[in-house]
């Protein structure tokens, strides 16, 4: 099962970093946030990802193209013809797929363009900026069973998000309430797991928001579940969300570092 990740945005609320790379290369304990999201998954057995770009995309394309180079010790030994020696062959059980899907596109767009990378099969779709130690394999089985054609994760960060009605019995998205209320609704997570038939809410014009008309069709017609969960879970929306989860890394308290669990 193939992974989507959306890395397009500006990431305008940590402007004081995403002004001179993209959000998802925003790095946490020397590693960009997006080498977290991959080992999570990783972790679970799914190492086919393909990364929807965009703002300052060819700065994700060159991260990947030297891999090597940015994971290893190196010698540079200008004596001998320029020649390179890497001492650490790190090396990922990794596929991935690199897309440009627009400067300006917003969710729904970019997951559009991506259809040939994905084909007919279900795949995975999360965002370039959140960490979590949720279980994916249980998340993956829940999907399989519930019937849904697009299941996403549901947490309760409480605070600035918009929020969720899942039905309990269910677990189906009823709706979604404009602003966030203290009172410990749920939100989209990211995480989702989606069959490939959600690609017929999809429109690849760049204003096309996944969250919003496509999800409120798919709840609407029953075809949307939630996942809830109560673990971990953190986006890196802001400067402050970025020391808060460098602290927790360099203290050795990480709970999304499951690849060394």
């Amino acid at each position: 099962m193939k992974v989507v990740i959306l890395a397009g945005g500006f990431g305008t609320r940590i402007s004081e970093e995403s002004i001179v790379r993209p959000k998802p290369m925003i790095e946490i304990g020397g590693y960009p946030i997006l080498w977290h999201i991959m080992k999570i998954y990783s972790h679970y057995g799914f190492n086919d990802f393909v990364i929807c770009l965009g703002y300052k995309g060819s700065m994700i394309k060159e991260f990947f193209s030297n891999y090597f180079l940015h994971m290893s010790d190196v010698t540079f030994d200008f004596r001998q013809n320029n020649r390179v020696e890497i001492h650490q062959n790190v090396a990922e059980p990794w596929r991935v797929t690199l897309v440009d899907t627009g400067l300006e596109t917003q969710t729904g767009g970019r997951i559009a363009r991506i259809q040939p990378y994905i084909g007919s099969e279900p795949f995975m779709i999360t965002y370039g900026d959140g960490v979590s130690d949720l279980p994916i394999d249980k998340l993956v089985e829940y999907h399989k069973q519930s019937g849904n054609k697009l299941t996403v994760t549901a947490v309760q960060p409480g605070g600035r998000f918009g929020v969720m009605d899942i039905a309990e019995a269910s677990g189906k998205v009823r709706g979604f309430a404009e602003k966030a209320k203290e009172d410990g609704g749920w939100i989209n997570a990211g995480f989702m797991v989606a069959e490939p038939e959600v690609f017929e809410y999809l429109a690849t014009d760049v204003s096309c928001i996944f969250e919003r008309a496509p999800m409120e069709r798919l709840s609407a017609a029953g075809l949307m579940g939630a996942y809830k969960y109560n673990g971990f879970w953190q986006c890196m929306d802001t400067q402050r969300d970025k020391i808060w989860l460098e602290e927790r890394w360099k203290n050795n308290n990480a709970p999304w570092r499951v690849w060394e669990k």
